[in-house]
């Protein structure tokens, strides 16, 4: 294992380096993206009280997205890709390409555009993170009707805001309130998630995987709470990882950011520990009122940069886990 890396709870990713190495092999050059279909779908736009309580007064949406189709006729394993606060970006695309390699489709799920959002960096207000998780569900829906795809080999990988979307998606309560009666995510890959509130019966979540990658210097979305999420869940007896990457900042498998870019205007909230109360409420614990975006543990100014050497060590990750878990 890398130094840049360490595993806090749960069985190491790394699979033996013979094994993957064979089956990279094997497959570089040959698997790449042979067809591209844009795809639109029906969803909700709920708060965060909606969502929470189970409303179904939502504001329906159509969304689109891109499903990227590995070579060959067979069915095929797929991951959905779930974006951050800045829109489908670079990262999203490579990864994409990722997966084409070994086998597994790719669908960039777009939850702004249709929705008449550029970007949610300045002012989250915009779209919930917890809407997400509804669209995340939609999108399952949607591809596992093709005909290309295994609706039991579909896996929700996120980041940043899409990677919230991507964990939380596992809670059984919040399956249970949106997601498909008969489906289930295979697995649950957040990237740089947000873990600051804990919600009702949060440490119930999918028996599937949930495998969490995240940087030590991240200074947009911490770290900690996740270690201390990871852990409870850890303790509840659940499939889950946490893969840190020592000094890697947020959005470090985005290439766009060779160099490290501040966002003084990123809305942030590293010092607003939030907890859900019945009735959907979700709590300032500093204050011990309803939490609002104007409250003064919101702060402005965040650090996002590519780490070339954490990129590498988690695509290698995520390859051998997806290999594995889809039985590739």
């Amino acid at each position: 294992m890398s130094s840049k890396q360490s595993l806090i709870a749960g069985y190491s990713l790394m699979p033996p380096g013979s094994d993957f190495a064979s089956a990279a092999n094997a497959r570089a050059g040959q698997v790449k993206t042979a067809r591209i279909e844009i795809h639109s779908l029906e969803t909700m736009t709920v708060t965060d009280k909606q969502f929470l309580t189970g409303a179904k007064a939502g504001t329906p949406v159509r969304i689109g997205g891109e499903l990227r189709l590995p070579a060959g006729t067979s069915r095929v394993p797929a991951v959905i890709l779930v974006h951050g606060s800045g829109g489908v970006g670079a990262n999203v695309g490579r990864w994409a390409e990722e997966f084409n390699e070994i086998g597994v489709a790719a669908f960039l799920l777009d939850c702004f555009t249709g929705r008449g959002i550029a970007q949610t960096i300045t002012d989250q207000t915009q779209l919930t993170s917890l809407a997400m998780i509804v669209d995340a569900y939609r999108a399952l829906e949607l591809i596992s009707k093709h005909a290309r795809i295994d609706a039991s080999r579909i896996a929700v990988m996120g980041f940043s805001k899409g990677g919230f979307a991507a964990l939380y998606a596992s809670l059984n309560r919040f399956r249970r309130m949106h997601g498909p009666v008969v489906l289930e995510f295979a697995a649950y890959i957040p990237f740089y998630p947000s873990c600051y509130t804990t919600y009702l019966e949060d440490d119930q979540v999918s028996d599937r995987p949930i495998r969490v990658f995240h940087g030590t210097a991240d200074d947009y979305v911490s770290i900690e709470p996740c270690r201390i999420y990871v852990e409870r869940l850890c303790r509840a007896g659940k499939d889950v990882q946490l893969t840190e990457y020592a000094g890697a900042h947020h959005a470090f498998d985005n290439p766009l950011y060779t160099a490290a870019l501040s966002l003084p205007d990123a809305v942030t909230t590293n010092l607003c520990p939030r907890k859900e109360f019945p009735g959907g409420e979700i709590v300032n614990l500093e204050t011990g009122q309803p939490f609002t975006w104007s409250d003064n543990c919101v702060k402005r100014g965040a650090t996002v940069g590519y780490d070339p050497v954490a990129t590498a060590e988690a695509t290698k990750a995520v390859k051998a886990f997806l290999i594995s878990t889809f039985k590739i």
